[in-house]
C-alpha cells in the first residue's frame, strides 16, 4: 500500500451526528468507576508483586502468539510477561468488514489488547508496518528498514528488561512466512547487542538502560528425540477464576476476530488442554528444568530487597479477603522499603503496581468527569473530580497534578481535603485544552507511512500499542505520611439501558469534518469532472471558506466557497469542477476549511465493532484523482458482497449503475437485464447464502451472462469454503505457503494476447502492470479443468513458478464465468490505472 492511501473506511461523515456518537457509545464498554478487584484479585496482585521474573515474547503479527504460554506466565507463575508483536497486521485480510491498511492495523492493534486482557500479558509493537505477504525474510528486512525495526525490538528489551526472550519461529533456512522468520532474526540480533551502550546510543541519551536477558529461546521445536530441547507443561488453572490456561488461552484467541479466530472461544487458544511447550536455545546460558534456570525472581536480585520479600511474604499470609484495609499498614511498610531503592525500571513499574494494590485495599475510587468527551483544541474543559473511599480511617487529598500536555506548562491545583468512608470528596476545575493539542488519531498514522514502515516523530512512543492520554492527571494523597498518586483522566460517562453507566475518554476533534464520496475518482485526460466534498459541523460555524489544493497541471474551480454550519450536526455538500491534465497521471486532492485563521483539513472516522473500543481517526480528507485512458461495454452489475471491499465503489466509478444482491437474487429471472454479475471477495467463504443458490448463477452465465467471482481461501484454519467454485472443476490448495505472487512488480506474460478479457474494449500491454500494490495475487487455484478455463496471465515471484491462474475464463453457455486471484480489493481503491482498465475489460466479455 502507497504512503497515506486508505483501502476502506467506515466514515461517521457518512451518517447523521446522532447516529455516529450511538455507534461509539455503543462500541465503548468500559464501566464507569470501574469496579475495584475482589479480595481474591488483590491476593493475586500481591503474589504478582512478589515475583520478578519476566518473559518477552517476540513475533511478527497479531495472532502469532502462544496465548495458553502467556496465560501460564502471567497467571500461573505470576511474572511480568509481554508479548511484542513488530507489525500489526495492517496488510492482512478482514473477515469482519471493508477495513484494509491503516485501519485493519487499528482494528488488530485493539484486539490484541483485548486479547492481553485476558491472558494477563502486556502488549507492545514496533513501528514495522505489515505490507502482505512476504515470501522471504531478505525481502522483509528491505522493505522493513531492518536499523529501525531492530532498534524498536532494542528499545522493547531495554525498557521491558525481560530475563528470557521467547521467539515463536525457528531461524533460517527453514523459512515460513517472511515476517515470520524475520522476527526471529531481528529477536536474536537484539539479543546480543542490547545490553551495549554503543548499540543505539540515542536510546541511552533518552535514559533507557543497557539490557541483558539471560537466554533467547524459541518455542515450536517439535523434535522429541533431540536432548538439547527443553520442554515444560504450561497447563494448569488460574487461581482467581478457576479456569484452565487452556480456555483462558481459547477465550484470548478469540479476540482476534477479523482473523476469523471467533471460534475458538472454547477453550485452548485451537490446540487444546494442557500442553508440552518445547524450547530451544538460540543463545545465551543454557537451561535444563525450566526457561528461567538461574534467574533470581525474588526482591533479593536487588541490593536491600529481601526485605521486601521477606515483608511480602508476612503480608501475602496475614491477607483477609474479607478485611482488606487490614492490610494497608502492611502494604505501607512494604512502600517504605521499596522506596529506598535506587531509580531501576522494574522497580519502578513494581512500585506502581503496590500503589494499585493499596488503592484497592483502601477501597479508593477515583473519576474525573467532562460533559462531552469530544474537544476542539482551545476550549474550556470543565471538569469534576469525584473520590470514594471505603476505608473508615480518613486521609488527605492533597492536589491534583496536571504533568503538561500539547505544549502547556504542568501545573498544581492545591485541594487539602480529608476524605474517608462517610461520603464523596468532589472537586470542580475549569481548563482550556491547549491550541496546540493534536488531533485524535493513532499516533503511528499522523504522518504518511513508507510501505514498510511508520513514522514516529517522538521516540517515548515507539513500543506502545496506543496513544497516551490527551490530558494526563494525577491524584495525589497523604496517607500516613506517605504520598499515594493515582494516574487520572477525563471520562465522559453516559448510561445505557443495557451496560448500566460507560465512560469513553477525551477525543480532540476538529469542529468540521470533511469527506468524499470515494477515495478514488477517474477522469478522462483532459476531461472536467465534478467533486462533491461534504462538510460535517461538530460545532457552529459562523463563517468559514473551503476549498481544493491540487498540484500543478490539475485546475480546480471555483478556488474558495463560502462555508456556514448553523448548528451541530449540520451537513453542507460542495462542489467543485476539477479538470484533468492532458497526459495520464494521478494526484492526491486535499480538501481544507479555513475558520477564523485556522485550518482543518480532516476526516472523521469512527471505526466500530462489538468486541474492541470505538477508534476515531482523523485522516487527511483527500481523494487520487486518476487520468487514464479507459473505455467500458454494458451498463448494469450486480454486486453479490463478500468479506467486505470496495469494488462496488470502483465500478461506479468506472461508469456503471450497481445492484447489490443477495443469494436469493442469483436466479436467471432476477439477474435478467444485468451486463455482469461480480462476487465480492472471500464470498465462497463467508456467504451462507451462496451454495444453494450457485445453479441459479451458473443459469445466468448459460443463457449469455458474466461472472466475475473474486478470490477465495482455502479451506482450513477456520475458513470454510463452499463448492463449487465455477461450472467446471476448480480448486484452491490448502498449502503453507500459499500459491501467490507477492512481488506487486513480478513481470507478467500475456498468454493469450488477442483474448478478448486483454483487448476489448481496453487493450493491455505491460504497462497497465506497472504501480500495483503489495501483491499480484494471492490463493491461486491449484487444479482446475483445462478443457474448459483458459488461463490468461503468467507471473511468478523471483526463482519460482506459480500456476497461471491469476485469471481463469470460461466459456459456458453463451456466456462467460471469470475466477480471478487478483486482489482487485487493494488494486482499484488503491487507483491503479491497469487495474481498472484490465477490470472494465472482464465486466465488458461478450458485450
Amino acid at each position: 500500500m502507497r504512503p497515506g492511501h486508505r483501502i476502506a473506511r467506515l466514515a461517521a461523515t457518512g451518517a447523521s451526528l446522532l447516529a455516529a456518537l450511538a455507534l461509539m457509545a455503543h462500541a465503548q464498554t468500559t464501566p464507569s468507576f470501574a469496579q475495584l478487584p475482589t479480595g481474591i484479585q488483590i491476593l493475586q496482585n500481591l503474589r504478582s508483586f512478589r515475583e520478578l521474573g519476566s518473559v518477552l515474547y517476540i513475533a511478527a503479527h497479531p495472532d502469532d502468539e502462544n496465548n495458553q504460554l502467556l496465560a501460564y506466565f502471567a497467571r500461573g507463575r505470576y511474572y511480568r510477561t509481554a508479548y511484542l508483536s513488530l507489525n500489526r497486521g495492517d496488510g492482512g485480510q478482514n473477515v469482519l468488514g471493508p477495513e484494509f491498511g491503516e485501519e485493519l492495523g487499528v482494528i488488530r492493534t485493539q484486539e490484541s489488547l483485548a486479547a492481553r486482557s485476558v491472558d494477563g500479558a502486556r502488549q507492545f509493537f514496533s513501528r514495522a508496518f505489515d505490507f502482505g505477504y512476504s515470501k522471504s525474510p531478505e525481502e522483509t528486512l528491505r522493505i522493513w528498514d531492518h536499523q529501525q525495526v531492530l532498534a524498536d525490538t532494542v528499545r522493547v528489551i531495554r525498557e521491558f528488561r525481560p530475563d528470557v526472550l521467547i521467539t515463536r519461529f525457528p531461524l533460517p533456512p527453514y523459512n515460513t512466512h517472511g515476517h515470520h522468520t524475520a522476527s526471529t532474526v531481528l529477536a536474536l540480533e537484539a539479543f546480543k547487542i542490547a545490553n551495549d551502550p554503543k548499540s543505539f546510543p540515542e536510546q541511552i541519551a533518552e535514559g533507557l538502560l543497557p539490557w541483558q536477558p539471560k537466554r533467547i529461546l524459541y518455542n515450536g521445536v517439535d523434535n522429541k528425540s533431540d536432548a538439547s530441547v527443553l520442554r515444560m507443561n504450561d497447563g494448569g488453572t488460574d487461581p482467581v477464576s478457576g479456569e484452565s490456561f487452556s480456555s483462558i488461552a481459547g477465550r484470548a484467541r478469540s479476540m482476534h476476530k477479523t482473523q476469523g479466530f471467533g471460534n475458538f472461544a472454547g477453550g485452548g487458544g485451537g490446540r487444546g488442554g494442557a500442553q508440552t511447550e518445547s524450547f530451544q536455545l538460540l543463545d545465551g546460558e543454557p537451561a535444563t528444568t525450566d526457561i528461567l534456570d538461574g534467574v533470581d525472581t525474588t526482591w533479593s536480585r536487588y541490593p536491600g530487597g529481601a526485605d521486601i520479600g521477606k515483608l511480602t511474604d508476612d503480608a501475602i499470609a496475614q491477607f483477609k479477603q474479607d478485611s482488606l484495609g487490614a492490610s494497608v499498614p502492611a502494604i505501607l511498610a512494604i512502600r517504605a522499603k521499596l522506596a529506598a531503592l535506587p531509580k531501576d525500571p522494574v522497580v519502578d513499574e513494581k512500585r506502581a503496581q503496590l500503589d494499585r494494590i493499596l488503592q484497592n485495599c483502601l477501597g479508593l475510587k477515583v473519576e474525573t468527569t467532562i460533559p462531552n468527551a469530544e474537544v476542539v483544541p482551545g476550549e474550556a474543559l470543565k471538569m469534576h473530580s469525584t473520590v470514594v473511599v471505603s476505608s473508615p480511617d480518613p486521609f488527605k487529598w492533597i492536589s491534583t497534578r496536571f504533568p503538561g500536555t500539547g505544549g502547556q506548562p504542568a501545573f498544581t491545583d492545591t485541594i487539602n481535603l480529608k476524605v474517608d468512608g462517610k461520603e464523596p470528596a468532589a472537586r470542580d476545575s475549569n481548563h482550556i485544552l491547549p491550541a496546540s493539542t493534536l488531533l485524535t488519531t493513532p499516533y503511528w498514522l499522523r504522518e504518511d507511512h513508507t510501505q514498510g514502515m511508520a513514522r514516529v516523530d517522538d521516540p517515548s512512543l515507539i513500543g506502545r500499542p496506543g496513544n497516551l492520554p490527551v490530558y494526563p492527571m494525577e491524584q495525589v494523597f497523604e496517607i500516613d505520611g506517605q504520598t499515594l498518586i493515582i494516574p487520572d483522566e477525563p471520562v465522559q460517562v453516559t448510561s445505557d439501558p443495557a451496560k448500566g453507566e460507560t465512560s469513553r475518554k477525551l477525543d480532540v476533534i476538529a469542529p468540521v469534518a470533511l469527506s468524499f464520496s470515494n477515495d478514488v475518482q477517474l477522469f478522462a485526460p483532459g476531461a472536467t469532472k465534478s467533486v462533491d466534498v461534504e462538510i460535517t459541523a461538530y460545532r457552529p460555524v459562523k463563517k468559514g471558506t473551503i476549498q481544493l489544493d491540487a498540484p500543478a497541471g490539475w485546475k480546480v474551480t471555483p478556488a474558495t466557497q463560502p462555508i456556514h454550519l448553523a448548528a451541530v450536526g449540520d451537513k453542507l455538500k460542495t462542489t467543485f469542477s476539477i479538470t484533468a491534465p492532458a497526459q495520464l497521471t494521478s494526484a492526491n486532492i486535499t480538501a481544507r476549511v479555513d475558520i477564523n485563521g485556522a485550518h482543518f483539513a480532516n476526516e472523521r472516522i469512527v471505526l466500530s465493532y462489538p468486541h474492541i473500543p470505538a477508534q476515531m481517526l482523523q485522516p487527511l480528507a483527500r481523494f487520487k484523482a486518476v487520468a487514464l485512458d479507459m473505455a467500458i461495454r454494458g451498463k448494469k452489475v450486480g454486486y453479490l458482497p463478500g468479506a467486505g471491499d470496495s469494488v462496488a465503489a470502483a465500478l461506479e466509478q468506472m461508469g456503471y449503475a450497481v445492484t447489490q444482491l443477495t443469494g436469493a437474487d442469483l436466479t436467471p429471472e432476477k439477474l435478467r437485464g444485468l451486463d455482469a454479475v461480480v462476487i465480492g471477495v472471500r464470498a465462497f467463504n463467508v456467504r451462507t447464502d451462496l451454495a444453494g443458490n450457485l445453479p441459479g448463477l451458473f443459469a445466468y452465465v448459460e443463457q449469455g451472462g458474466t461472472v466475475i467471482a473474486q478470490y477465495n481461501r482455502p479451506a482450513g484454519q477456520g475458513q470454510t469454503l463452499i463448492a463449487p467454485l465455477g461450472p467446471y472443476d476448480l480448486s484452491i490448495a490448502g498449502q503453507a505457503p500459499p500459491l501467490r505472487v507477492t512481488d506487486e512488480n513480478a513481470p507478467v506474460t500475456m498468454l493469450v494476447p488477442d483474448h478478448p478479457a486483454l483487448t476489448t474494449p481496453n487493450k493491455i500491454t505491460a504497462a497497465d502492470f506497472d504501480g500495483w500494490v503489495q501483491e499480484r495475487n494471492a490463493y491461486l487455484p491449484s487444479s482446475w479443468d483445462e478443457e474448459h478455463y483458459t488461463p490468461l496471465l503468467a507471473m511468478s515471484d523471483p526463482g519460482e513458478t506459480q500456476p497461471s491462474s491469476s485469471i481463469l475464463v470460461a466459456k459456458y453457455g453463451k456466456g462467460y464465468y471469470v475466477y480471478t486471484a487478483i486482489g482487485w480489493y487493494r488494486q482499484l481503491p488503491a487507483g491503479v490505472p491497469g487495474a481498472y482498465r484490465l477490470f472494465a475489460n472482464l465486466v465488458s466479455l461478450g458485450k
